[in-house]
């Protein structure tokens, strides 16, 4: 997940220190202005957190089933205005229409899914000694804050905030800089909604992300993005003592077996490599394909890339800025450099905006970028290894943690690949899927804790245990 940082004003002057800062964000499909806003004050972002401490008396209080009927017609609210907030977030990410269409509504099947599990979190009752029990209630932490990333703005952070609200927390949520205009709007819809103070947006970049840390009264902190982000909040957190929810970057795995289909398999590698132009957390960012299939693989992988046209039609946009763009170059030159061959695309286009063709390089090793760095792109590093085991192993090797993917007919390398690969899911056989209300629990520099499904209300609640046993009765009464 790609680092949000800060925008660095030009020349200060006098004036400029008077007045608010200013984000604009340039849109990426033709260069024009997709928005600006203005970055919250020092003293919003104290009075955001004053009025979610404010409003958390009332709402923990508030009967979960009632929160869940609540957080419903939200979702519902949000669902009357998903296209107008789609078409900003193509404004300022460059998402393909459908595509971000496709998020909002992701994000509003989410809302509706908490507001129906919240009301079931249970705890645990435990039996004692004969007449007494012990009980494990659930009870909201406080106040969260959310900060939430740009490549699935809608989506990623309606999980967060359903799970928190239903389950009694209230949030201050800022959203990434590069669709700042998306995350407000959606805070704003949503907020309508809800009682005052339950749901309070800030707008800002890096440094409000950083003040808002270090801001006191918030319980959590939520975050889903870069791995520097996240080891700044992490460090943060041990002298606030918030709880930590952290997805972020990763560096998945594709192991591509000798025993499958290799232009099947080059299907799902291109899948996982290039849809949303190679900007989702869970993206192919590495390729590890035996030799036996490797030259068929490799073919079909070259003719899967080069049919993906900068075309909404396709499903394949720009990169979310120039600054992206040139991470992305510089990983691909780092490989040519080191050895690496480009089979197609690999260089920047002419042309406004900041397009990036699907790349496959071949020959890649281990010490290239794009094998052991999160490139966030469409590229598809193919390393050929000679037999499984390499392939396991190469895999399993990196700092991070978040997902791989296993293409295979063999039922014991599937059983191995989900006991050796140190991630927080394996898919065999399918880039993309997972069953609803699935969990899943990142590792290394990918980050920790449940960041989605019912086990994130476990992480948005605390738990207190109740020995409960009769006493002796008063013997005048």
């Amino acid at each position: 997940m790609a680092l949000d940082t800060a925008i660095a004003p030009s020349e200060p002057t006098v004036e400029d220190s008077l007045a608010p800062r200013v984000i604009e964000v340039t849109n990426p499909r033709d260069g024009s202005t997709a928005s600006r806003v203005e970055v919250a004050s020092p003293a919003e972002i104290e009075q955001a957190v004053v009025r979610a401490r404010t409003a958390f008396a009332t709402w923990s209080r508030t009967a979960p089933g009632q929160r869940g009927a609540v957080l419903k017609a939200a979702a519902l609210h949000l669902q009357e205005r998903a296209e107008e907030l789609a078409a900003l977030n193509t404004r300022e990410t460059g998402k393909v229409p459908g595509d971000a269409l496709g998020g909002v509504q992701a994000g509003i099947d989410t809302l509706i899914q908490y507001a129906e599990l919240g009301p079931l979190h249970r705890g645990e009752v435990l039996r004692g000694s004969f007449g007494a029990t012990d009980t494990a209630k659930p009870h909201p932490r406080g106040v969260v804050l959310a900060l939430t990333p740009w490549n699935d703005p809608v989506a990623v952070a309606c999980g967060i905030l359903g799970a928190a609200i239903v389950s009694g927390d209230t949030v201050v949520h800022k959203g990434s800089e590069r669709c700042p205009a998306t995350a407000a709007l959606l805070n704003e819809i949503l907020a309508e909604a809800l009682p005052e103070g339950v749901l309070v947006g800030i707008t800002g970049d890096a440094a409000t992300g950083e003040a808002l840390l270090a801001e006191p009264g918030i319980d959590v902190y939520a975050h889903v993005g870069s791995t520097a982000t996240g080891d700044v909040l992490a460090e943060m957190a041990l002298r606030t003592r918030a709880h930590v929810i952290r997805e972020n970057g990763g560096n998945d795995a594709l192991v591509v077996d000798a025993d499958v289909d290799p232009a099947w398999a080059a299907g799902q590698a291109a899948l996982g490599a290039f849809a949303n132009t190679g900007q989702i957390c869970t993206s192919v960012e590495r390729v590890y394909v035996l030799r036996e299939v490797a030259d068929a693989f490799v073919t079909a992988l070259v003719a899967e890339a080069e049919a993906k046209t900068a075309t909404d039609a396709d499903g394949y946009g720009p990169l979310v800025d120039e600054r992206m763009r040139n991470v992305v170059q510089s990983h691909v030159d780092d490989a040519v450099a080191k050895g690496a061959r480009v089979l197609t695309g690999g260089s920047i286009p002419d042309g406004a905006g900041t397009f990036y063709p699907a790349t496959v390089l071949v020959d890649c090793t281990p010490d290239m970028l794009v094998m052991h760095e999160e490139t966030f792109g469409p590229i598809a590093p193919v390393q050929v290894v000679d037999d499984f085991d390499e392939a396991l192993r190469l895999a399993a090797d990196d700092r991070y943690g978040l997902a791989a993917t296993v293409l295979t007919n063999d039922m014991e390398h599937a059983l191995r690949a989900g006991d050796e690969l140190p991630v927080g899911t394996v898919k065999v056989n399918a880039v993309f899927g997972g069953a609803p209300g699935g969990s899943a629990q990142p590792r290394g520099a990918s980050g920790a804790g449940f960041g989605y499904g019912p086990h994130l209300l476990d992480e948005m609640t605390t738990t207190t245990v109740v020995h409960l046993e009769s006493a002796p009765r008063r013997s005048d009464r």
